[in-house]
């Protein structure tokens, strides 16, 4: 029956070339209502002649269906109409026919399902259309829609046919809307028609996907448009009654609530029409959006709303409007616009705090989607509808989205438990909204500052792993400080430094500890009984954050902060000796007796905490010092002048109290060279660098009266005299002053002038400074191995203070031996450094092949083996270089001789275990330099170190399989004999050995053995290789020993290397030439 109900509409829907023509040539809309004609003629005749079974029952389901429908299905006089009639009552006839198969196929499928065996596939439901059958009902719908459906929809409602395509103003044309029924009713019949095709799955697909925003824009129209006429409209709306204008709205919601969000939406942006009103005439015409009329823009707008407010509407929202770009900068507007819609409150919402109470949660969502593409759009989004949110309502938005955001970093300094996935999580969201959307505000850093502790820990414990998150935190630390102004910028690096007290960013007894996906989470830490451990704990804690946030600061070289930071603790360390002259004025007065032990308490735990406090500043300076370049440090010039200003302040200070020592004279000194230097410069300095100088000059009075040395006070009345003028005066002490400072900086007085000014400086001296004619002295000279003559200095040249080399007499200085039996002599020599570097000489001699050292070798190795037994590490590391230089220039001798040594060991000698230790680094170095002769050589060395895993010390079983490790990641092809033996002995060692270095040494043998054989893995060790890998696994797993799981682990990944190379050899593109014959 479908068969022959399909085929009535084929013949309904031919197309126009089919449709008898007349003689003469006809307009577009003739032509139309012609073929019209032609096709419904054409189907009543075939309806009339119908014989076949089907063709009769589908005939007389139509006529029933006919007679059941509410509108009367006789002639009419509008042809198109004629047209819809007979095309709504064959598809109803079919989705009715459709239905009842489906009702008996799903009442049948239970007992069909219990006959039909595993490999069957399950049957196809009766409801399902060919490809082209869809075809055929597909046209069909267009028929429907676009002669019943669109002519009647009131203008600016929906797409008009006119704007579709060229043919649409001829169908519009050739509807006749002054003929009944009136054309509501028409728009009823066809909707309604529809809607009931849609209810059955198979159609409804059909119907969506191609008709939706029609069907949506009949439905508002008939349940919405107002009772009045529109104006230059025949449509009479009240022609509808009350019942069925409600049923049209109550299918209106259900429509929208059973068909993906984001197309409805979408089609209700569409529905909203175009803009207000055009720019042009030519821009109207080419706009494919009328302008839509004011109850349909606040019926959209009210529609839109409430999809938003639903459950994931925000999402639904986001998808409409962004699925399917392209990317680009368009994507960024429609971002843009998307946030500005999220953060307009709705009118039907109850409330803004209602509002947002929904949409923020969502928000936050968007910021944790994992598809490329989809998270970035939405992350977009997300980002700007916070700041927005956050510049237009921060009331809201602190407390609905950024609590909840920072929620799990404020809850480390609560000492509550916080899982890996929340903290990742909470970390690249706070990153994603600060440092990805870039828009600062007062409420973003205020509230960020409260969680910059506990972040700045986190970042800290990252330092010492390896974690994903080291490099969000640190972005975000950086983002936040470079936001922030000067001032309160420098509180927040103090505070993070322990400057001002113990941090708070987690909580007493809990710690951060690595997480299993790279990440970290907040648990309670195990406690600690030992005082001097805890406090040892606690030092190293500090020192840890000082260097973090020192590198952190590394990071910052285009700002001013680092050097302001270290202006400001120059200026604490300056206070700190005033407090300290104070403290000391205040001491004796204070009277012990007659206070309180709780007071007296009070009183010593302050001094105790200032002292901390002085502590913990002298540690910071020492690490920015150390880290952070001077160009760093002093950036500006500005910031130099007030580093030399902080020198002379503290040389003020100290000769107020009167307690300058050599440190307090050093500092002075070179103050007043600095301000010399640049004095002195050939440059003439800038206004600006002389206001900037003007803060020394309260100094520098203080000293030029104060000052013990009438030099130094010369020089500072001078040099204040100097920045007073403007340079206009002069003094020579200044020239003189400036010179000596840039002799004694190494003549290194233009990257001085740098560092200080920023300015170039020309390398020309000044006219009135003057050179001696002295030749510098390289700082590294290079001595012969066995004549021991230096290349530098040569007998003419001077020592820096004016005496010849040989002036200056080296006592205790050994004469180098000259020849190598001298050597052999003094190696064994009673003095510690003569016998060193006779040794070394010797090894170097070895190194040369020296042809009377190689001859001696009996005798050299005779040294070497007794020197090994030697106390001083010198002299047996020494022996040990020489003893693998031997062996390399006469390895089948000299090994031979060392596995004897190193399997027994010296016999009756007390020192015998550490003896053949050191034998066991002499085959080591060995192996490491055989190459490719390790096949040759090294099976001896094998069976030794295999025999020795077996010996009773511990420490002798690690040093054999150290060595095994290193000889058979040589080996290459040459280990296969072997391979079953040495699988054995290591996994039993795994599985057997008590001792955990002995089990380290072993998994550590594996990871040699896997890393030096590679792609031959598995040639080499495929019998075994599984046998290893399940020992692996073992120690990974069970073994207590921290060290041995991370060998394993390594290990582990070593073959899952190898094994990826194997599976999936990396694919070469390469050119082939062959000759065919």
């Amino acid at each position: 029956m479908s068969e022959a109900l399909l085929g009535f509409l084929g013949i309904l829907t031919k197309p126009l070339t089919e449709a008898p023509a007349s003689g003469t040539q006809p307009s577009q809309q003739e032509a139309l209502l012609t073929a019209l004609r032609a096709n419904q003629a054409e189907l009543r005749a075939h309806l009339r002649a119908a014989g076949g079974p089907g063709e009769q029952e589908a005939l007389g389901l139509l006529q029933d269906v006919r007679a059941q429908v509410p509108w009367p299905c006789g002639d009419s006089e509008d042809v198109t109409w004629d047209f819809v009639q007979e095309g709504l009552a064959l598809v109803l006839s079919l989705a009715r026919h459709l239905g009842r198969l489906t009702e008996s196929f799903s009442q049948a499928s239970p007992a069909a399902g219990n006959r039909r065996t595993a490999e069957a596939a399950p049957p196809l439901p009766p409801d399902v259309l060919s490809v082209a059958q869809q075809k055929t009902f597909g046209a069909g719908l267009q028929f429907m829609v676009t002669l019943g459906l669109c002519p009647y929809l009131a203008p600016g409602v929906g797409l008009a046919l006119r704007r579709r395509s060229a043919f649409g103003a001829t169908v519009e044309a050739a509807v006749r809307r002054d003929v009944p029924p009136a054309a509501s009713r028409r728009l009823l019949i066809t909707t309604m028609t529809l809607l009931e095709l849609s209810e059955l799955p198979a159609l409804s697909t059909l119907i969506f996907t191609r008709h939706l925003g029609d069907i949506m824009a009949a439905l508002c129209q008939l349940g919405y448009q107002p009772l009045r006429p529109q104006a230059g409209s025949t449509d009479q709306a009240n022609e509808l009654s009350v019942e069925e204008r409600d049923s049209c709205r109550r299918s209106l919601q259900g429509l929208l609530g059973k068909v993906y969000q984001p197309i409805v939406i979408r089609e209700l942006l569409l529905l909203q029409g175009g803009p207000k009103q055009a720019r042009s005439a030519v821009h109207a015409e080419q706009t494919l959006l009328a302008q839509a009329p004011a109850w349909l823009r606040r019926l959209c707008g009210q529609l839109l709303s409430e999809r938003l407010m639903q459950s994931n509407g925000v999402q639904s929202v986001v998808r409409a409007v962004l699925e399917g770009s392209a990317g680009g900068d368009s994507d960024w507007q429609k971002c843009d616009a998307v946030a500005r819609i999220l953060v307009t409150c709705p009118q039907q919402a109850i409330s803004a705090e209602d509002y947002y109470s929904q949409v923020c949660p969502q928000v936050l969502q968007l910021l944790h989607f994992k598809d490329k593409l989809t998270a970035l759009q939405f992350q977009r989004v997300a980002t700007r509808a916070a700041l927005t949110m956050l510049q237009e309502r921060p009331e809201f938005t602190q407390r609905l989205l950024l609590t909840p955001l920072l929620a799990p970093l404020r809850r480390c300094a609560l000492g509550e438990s916080v899982e890996e996935l929340e903290l990742s999580r909470c970390v690249d969201d706070v990153y994603k909204v600060c440092v990805v959307g870039n828009s600062p505000s007062e409420v973003l850093l205020r509230i960020l500052g409260d969680v910059v502790p506990a972040l700045f820990t986190l970042f800290c414990f990252t330092k010492k792993n390896a974690s994903h998150l080291r490099a969000p935190c640190q972005e975000v630390l950086l983002w936040y400080l470079s936001q922030l102004d000067t001032s309160p910028a420098i509180s927040v690096l103090r505070q993070l430094c322990a400057l001002d007290g113990d941090v708070v960013g987690v909580a007493p007894g809990w710690q951060f500890s690595p997480g299993s996906e790279g990440g970290a989470k907040l648990s309670p830490r195990e406690p600690i009984s030992d005082e001097d451990e805890l406090l040892y704990e606690k030092v190293c804690g500090d020192q840890w954050r000082v260097q973090c946030l020192a590198e952190l600061l590394l990071e910052m070289k285009n700002c001013d902060l680092p050097g302001d930071f270290f202006l400001e603790l120059l200026q604490g360390l300056t206070s700190w000796a005033v407090e300290e002259e104070e403290e000391e004025g205040d001491e004796p007065e204070v009277d012990t007796s007659t206070m309180t032990l709780l007071e007296l308490e009070q009183q010593l735990i302050g001094r105790a905490m200032g002292r901390g406090r002085r502590l913990a500043l002298l540690q910071v300076l020492a690490v920015l010092c150390e880290v952070l370049p001077h160009t760093l440090l002093l950036r500006r010039p500005a910031q130099a002048m007030e580093f030399i200003a902080a020198m002379l302040q503290r040389a003020c200070v100290c000769l107020e109290k009167g307690c300058e020592g050599p440190v307090e004279a050093e500092t002075l000194r070179m103050g007043m060279g600095l301000v010399a230097t640049m004095l002195s410069a050939p440059t003439q300095l800038s206004p600006e660098e002389y206001s900037a100088l003007s803060k020394v000059l309260p100094h520098l009075q203080q000293i030029s009266q104060q000052h013990p040395e009438v030099v130094i006070q010369e020089l500072a009345s001078d040099l204040r005299a100097t920045i007073a003028t403007r340079g206009a005066y002069r003094p020579d002490t200044v020239n003189h002053a400036g010179q000596r400072s840039a002799h004694r900086t190494g003549g290194r007085r233009d990257d001085l002038m740098k560092a200080l000014s920023a300015h170039t400086r020309t390398d020309t001296p000044p006219a009135s400074a003057t050179h001696t004619n002295t030749t510098k002295k390289p700082l590294i000279t290079e001595v012969s191995p066995i004549t021991g003559a230096s290349s530098q200095p040569k007998p003419t040249e001077e020592t820096p203070d004016g005496h010849h080399p040989a002036e200056r007499g080296a006592p205790g200085r050994h004469e180098p031996c000259q020849t190598v039996s001298e050597c052999l002599l003094e190696a064994c020599d009673p003095d510690v450094p003569t016998r060193g570097v006779a040794l070394r000489t010797l090894t170097c001699a070895l190194q040369r092949g020296q042809k009377e050292a190689l001859d001696a070798q009996e005798k050299v190795l005779m040294i070497f083996l007794e020197n090994l037994e030697h106390e001083d590490t010198f002299v047996y590391l020494s022996a040990i270089q020489g003893l693998a230089v031997l062996a390399d220039a006469f390895p089948e001798k000299i090994l031979q001789r060392l596995l004897v040594e190193y399997e027994a060991g010296p016999p009756h000698h007390e020192s015998s275990l550490e003896t053949r230790l050191k034998i066991g680094e002499v085959l080591m170095r060995s192996s490491r330099a055989m190459g490719d002769l390790a096949p040759h050589y090294g099976r001896p060395l094998i069976g030794v170190f295999l025999r020795a895993v077996r010996d009773k010390d511990s420490s002798v079983r690690t040093s054999s399989l150290s060595n095994l490790g290193e000889l058979c990641q040589r080996l290459n092809f040459s280990l296969g004999p072997l391979a079953q033996e040495l699988s054995v002995c290591l996994t039993s060692l795994i599985k057997t050995e008590k001792e955990a270095e002995v089990r380290r040494a072993a998994v550590h043998v594996i990871t040699l053995l896997l890393r030096g054989l590679s792609d031959k893995t598995t040639e080499v060790l495929g019998d075994v290789l599984l046998d290893l890998y399940r020992a692996l696994k073992l120690v990974a797993r069970a073994d207590r020993d921290e060290v041995a799981v991370l060998h394993a682990q390594l290990a582990l990944g070593e073959l899952d290397e190898v094994m990826r190379r194997f599976m999936f050899p990396e694919q070469k593109l390469q050119k082939k030439i062959v000759v065919l014959p």
